[in-house]
């Protein structure tokens, strides 16, 4: 299946500037879903499903049979929608199996309950790297990028597409930050050469778009990637990346959803559970972050 033949339909949520995407390989096949957006109102604590409603109904009026709601990492700038749509559409709920390694950092964090294990038993399936499986026509095979998180993962698709999370950007916005607990300028430079190392014509969907002055974009390519990325281009080694990157963290203010998201991403997106009264909480822990 060439690239073109795989279909993409991608769904931006304004208020994080994420892309979801439904992948699909015909009209009445199989999809997957990544990377998808609960919608949550900071203020007032409340939640809410339209966002993904509307991936529900593409699904729906295409008539798919959704096998994988994917996710590349367990995202610091929304909760995700995975339970939801889980429940609408069927498919497993999975992830990169170092998301361990993020639920014993962030259990430590946030003083979880005793009952919450960092075993990644809360998702349907943990991807480890060089892993492959097929829906339909597709055929994709995860690779492991660490550096932003230490559970980062791509999912590349009949090798002609990959979905890379918040790894990269567009070329004129960059690269994605490493300054949460786990990350790694130096991982992430591993990781996207990596990515960098696929063919020149490799279609890449990223998770976000910060656009100043054009439109949302959400697809490059490798190649463009490779010539104009202000990051990470051809000819930056590792130690200019790492220099740039380091100091560029230093001045960045923390994603203004980290605090409820973390809590509810490494749990598959779940809630915390209730208390005796039916009712749920977030904690906000103080001078941690």
């Amino acid at each position: 299946m060439s690239a073109s033949a795989i279909q993409v339909k991608s769904f931006l949520d304004h208020d994080s500037e994420t892309f979801s995407y439904v992948v699909y390989d015909r009209v009445g096949g199989h999809a997957l879903l990544i990377d998808s957006v609960l919608d949550f109102d900071y203020r007032s604590g409340r939640t809410a499903t339209s966002g993904a409603q509307r991936l529900v109904d593409f699904v729906n009026d295409n008539q798919l049979t959704v096998d994988w709601i994917l996710e590349t990492h367990a995202h610091a700038d929304h909760l995700s929608a995975a339970p939801f749509l889980r429940q609408q559409t069927g498919g497993k709920v999975a992830i990169g199996a170092h998301i361990k390694n993020v639920q014993k950092i962030f259990k430590e964090v946030f003083d979880l309950e005793k009952e919450f294990l960092p075993d990644g038993e809360q998702f349907d399936h943990l991807f480890n790297d060089g892993d492959s499986f097929t829906s339909g026509a597709l055929q994709v095979r995860v690779m492991h990028t660490p550096g932003h998180t230490p559970a980062d993962v791509a999912y590349i698709i009949n090798d002609r597409i990959v979905f890379v999370g918040d790894t990269l950007f567009q070329p004129d916005v960059g690269t994605a930050r490493c300054d949460f607990p786990g990350g790694s300028s130096k991982t992430l430079y591993q990781s996207i050469r990596k990515l960098l190392s696929l063919a020149d014509d490799t279609h890449i969907y990223i998770c976000h778009d910060y656009p100043k002055g054009r439109d949302y974009q959400a697809q490059t390519t490798v190649a463009e990637q490779r010539a104009h990325n202000i990051h990470v281009h051809d000819g930056v080694s590792e130690a200019e990346f790492c220099k740039m990157r380091d100091q560029r963290d230093a001045t960045l203010a923390m994603p203004r959803l980290i605090l409820p998201s973390i809590q509810v991403n490494i749990r598959a997106g779940h809630m915390p559970p209730a208390d005796e009264q039916g009712k749920v909480y977030l904690k906000l822990p103080i001078n941690q972050l």
